[in-house]
């Protein structure tokens, strides 16, 4: 087994720090990967681990083996030859083997599992709260006032009760919270969802009131602990407004309705954090119900009172979203160019919205200005998985809008702007389109891969242009050798035989000779590698 370099041990160290907040104790999926990834390690299924800068190289006996590669400064950025598309069992598996020469994987586990099993606590603290206050609390009944007091007099002694919790407290807190809410809700028929709706905007409200008071206000910490508290607030508002909004709503909600919209100014305030959800439930809420012309109107003159370089950036999203209500959308677009490049995003729920009606007209513009901002965008960006998501969901809206308008030549430098993020999807686009010496030159600019060909892809190339594969085998080769491992060789001597292949097919068998003659001089001293050629019957006895 091959021992950690002294001057690598603190950068493993770091690594372990880093998994320990990319992967969640809460997530179930997180779980059960930690889960799979000791087992392996406990099993000695890591073989053939290899040290290199600020990496490691391994050989992981699963089913089938794999090889993985493991980035010590980004763990996120790591490679594995199994199917996973995500962090997997075996680059965990591979991590602990390699931390368990500077630290203990014991310790490791367990210092990522207490934050769960202090979330576990909390939540038992809080229901049993929940349940005590059962015989001190009135039922709210039909008032809003009522209501908004209920829910702040019940977050206070149910979230708030120790003081300000950890961060980690937070959502096992907040759930016996949420659930008592349900609980109170109105049994007369229309006006439970129009309570839960009431909830779910002063549960926002709550929320991010307690991220700044406590502190838990940096990115890391909203992302871990409040965001999935947050996606879940916002997909219960989604059901309720599509519920109430498709039913009759007697004149009695009207009263209640107008304080709702009152009250969802908060979700524009500046400088609290989360303004992404905030301002999607904001945009949610005036497009399905708050339909009223007037209200619109006066929420369009109250954000425009602020004057023009006033305005936070949150509040500007606000007024281009009800400059696009009112059908104003080049306004709106001259508005939304002026703002950096970070708000780009924003831009997607107009855009959902532009897709479900099917206004592929007022949509033009905007993806448009999306493909114009790609690479901007992802520059700003720079973490790799962040942009790798990003793209995706971009490049589909777009796929799905050129595909409507016969727009192929937008989609194509879409496909350009956020390379190398949308590597696959160009690829296949030019292969598609048999453009077989451009797909060959990226390709090989991005590290030519043979697993990463189908075998129907092979085929195609090897009948309709068999030398673009030259380049591509001798580049697999030439990287494979130059890892000079056991494993590495035989890979290389599969390409090899490939490329051999692909010579004789076009004739030009001389050239391969003469080529694999002055490997065979080059790689003289690499015994093990002469032994694989001999194996496989490159070289002759």
């Amino acid at each position: 087994m091959a021992v950690i370099p002294e001057n690598q041990a603190l950068i493993f160290k770091e690594a372990g720090a880093k998994l320990n907040t990319i992967l969640k104790p809460e997530e179930q999926e997180d779980v059960r990967l930690v889960q799979k990834g000791l087992m392996l390690y406990h099993q000695g299924a890591v073989h053939h681990l290899k040290y290199m800068v600020n990496s490691i190289w391994a050989t992981v006996q699963d089913v089938t083996p794999v090889r993985v590669f493991l980035n010590v400064d980004d763990p996120q950025e790591s490679s594995c030859t199994c199917p996973s598309g995500s962090f997997c069992r075996h680059r965990l598996a591979a991590f602990f083997q390699a931390y368990s020469d500077v630290a203990s994987v014991s310790d490791w586990v367990a210092n990522w599992r207490q934050p769960a099993i202090e979330q576990i606590n909390a939540e038992k603290w809080g229901l049993k709260r929940a349940k005590d206050l059962v015989k001190n609390n009135q039922h709210p009944g039909l008032d809003y006032d009522r209501w908004v007091d209920f829910f702040q007099e019940n977050f206070a002694k149910i979230v708030l009760a120790q003081g300000k919790p950890h961060a980690h407290f937070v959502s096992g807190l907040f759930r016996p919270y949420a659930m008592r809410m349900e609980t109170y809700a109105p049994v007369e028929a229309g006006w439970r969802p129009l309570y839960l709706l009431a909830a779910t905007l002063h549960s926002f409200r709550l929320l991010t009131d307690l991220a700044v008071d406590a502190g838990h206000d940096q990115e890391a910490t909203i992302k871990r602990y409040y965001w999935p508290l947050f996606e879940d607030l916002y997909h219960d508002a989604e059901k309720l407004i599509e519920r109430i909004a498709s039913g009759t709503m007697p004149f009695s909600f009207d009263a209640v309705l107008e304080r709702l919209k009152d009250d969802s100014v908060h979700l524009t305030v500046p400088a609290i954090p989360l303004s992404y959800e905030r301002i999607d439930l904001y945009r949610l809420l005036w497009d399905k119900l708050f339909r009223d012309n007037a209200w619109r109107k006066a929420e369009l003159a109250r954000l425009e009172a602020f004057g023009d370089g006033k305005r936070d950036e949150i509040e500007e999203v606000a007024l281009i979203h009800q400059l696009l209500l009112s059908k104003q959308d080049g306004d709106a677009l001259k508005r939304f160019t002026a703002l950096p490049v970070r708000s780009l995003p924003y831009l997607f729920y107009w855009l959902d919205g532009f897709h479900a009606q099917r206004e592929w007209n007022r949509m033009a513009p905007f993806i448009e200005y999306l493909v114009q901002q790609l690479r901007n965008y992802l520059l700003h960006l720079g973490d790799y998985y962040s942009c790798k998501k990003f793209t995706q969901y971009a490049l589909n809206l777009i796929r799905t809008f050129t595909r409507e308008l016969g727009r192929g030549e937008l989609y194509d430098r879409a496909l350009a702007q956020s390379m190398p993020y949308s590597f696959y999807q160009y690829e296949q686009t030019l292969f598609e389109k048999k453009h077989f010496q451009q797909w060959s030159e990226l390709q090989s600019y991005f590290g030519f891969e043979d697993y990463g060909i189908s075998s129907e892809q092979l085929k195609i190339l090897q009948k309709e242009a068999p030398e673009v594969l030259l380049p591509l085998y001798h580049q697999m080769a030439a990287d494979l050798i130059e890892m000079k491992n056991r494993t590495s060789y035989k890979q290389a001597v599969r390409i090899l035989k490939k490329l051999r292949t692909v010579y004789k097919k076009l004739k030009r068998t001389p050239e391969w000779e003469a080529f694999f003659a002055k490997l065979l001089v080059k790689t003289k001293r690499l015994r093990a590698f002469h032994e694989e050629c001999k194996r496989s019957k490159l070289i002759q006895e």
